[in-house]
């Protein structure tokens, strides 16, 4: 007899616009299309809300201010916390989620983890990110370098932990940007573990390197790019594309593993 898939929710917080980051997301999780069956919900654009009936979310990165009060919000963090109350009170199958730059904003002012503030100008690029202690032991992590590189795309950032509400929730602090040289400049949180089950980055986990590095080949997006942040930016971006301990690893380590990962505990009980 066959086994019945799981339930994978992508929310797509893309307010319409054009990205690469839906399309990739899609891909890795199509590596498990014959343990799971996928739904793509467009949460800004069309208001679209799964239930509370999936059994993996993967919540993606979008434009704008992630404190804006739009129709979408209210249920959207009413789910994430049915969710989350679900993984504390019930014995049946905990609800996994990943949450993506964008929504890992949300998700960590709703949690009032830390100061959610614009930066003084954006960050882009392929970025070394650090694992704190609690990183390096973290399964999600495993077998990433430290530093791992990874794409970055921001205006927004979270920094100044508030601690005491981290030990609270059981929530900690896996890994922060690049280390400043400047003092008066914090280095901002790029990955939280929620709880075992809620689990989110800064950054884009979900870049593949092959086709980002057809889509900035492409004249239009090499110009916008040094326009922008410059020559520099741009080729240094170029020569870490194709360095095969650079994105090449993070895509094929955090996602991967989270759904892997997330599969495994949902059939452990069903299996046992």
């Amino acid at each position: 007899m066959m086994k019945e898939k799981l339930k994978l929710a992508i929310l797509d917080m893309n307010n319409d616009e054009p990205n690469q980051g839906l399309r990739c997301i899609k891909e890795i999780a199509d590596f498990f299309n014959k343990e799971v069956h996928i739904t793509v919900f467009n949460v800004r654009g069309k208001k679209e809300i799964p239930d509370a009936s999936f059994d993996i979310y993967i919540s993606s990165g979008g434009p704008g201010s992630p404190l804006e009060e739009e129709p979408w919000r209210k249920p959207y963090l009413e789910l994430m916390q049915q969710l989350w109350d679900h993984n504390i009170t019930s014995s049946d199958s905990k609800k996994h989620v990943f949450f993506i730059c964008y929504s890992f904003q949300v998700m960590c002012h709703y949690f009032q983890l830390g100061e959610l503030k614009p930066r003084k100008s954006t960050s882009f690029g392929i970025l070394p990110i650090h694992k704190t202690k609690k990183g390096i032991k973290d399964p999600l992590l495993e077998g990433l370098n430290d530093p791992f590189y990874a794409v970055d795309s921001r205006d927004w950032q979270l920094i100044q932990p508030r601690l005491k509400v981290f030990k609270e929730h059981g929530a900690s602090i896996l890994s922060l940007e690049k280390i400043r040289t400047h003092v008066e400049l914090e280095r901002a949180i790029m990955a939280v573990r929620f709880s075992d089950e809620f689990v989110g980055t800064q950054f884009h986990p979900e870049a593949d390197p092959i086709s980002m590095e057809v889509y900035f080949s492409l004249e239009e997006t090499k110009q916008k790019i040094v326009t922008n942040f410059g020559e520099a930016k741009y080729n240094q971006m170029m020569e870490r594309m194709d360095d095969p301990d650079k994105i090449s690893m993070t895509y094929a380590t955090i996602l991967p593993k989270f759904i892997s990962s997330a599969i495994s505990s949902i059939q452990e009980p069903i299996l046992s």
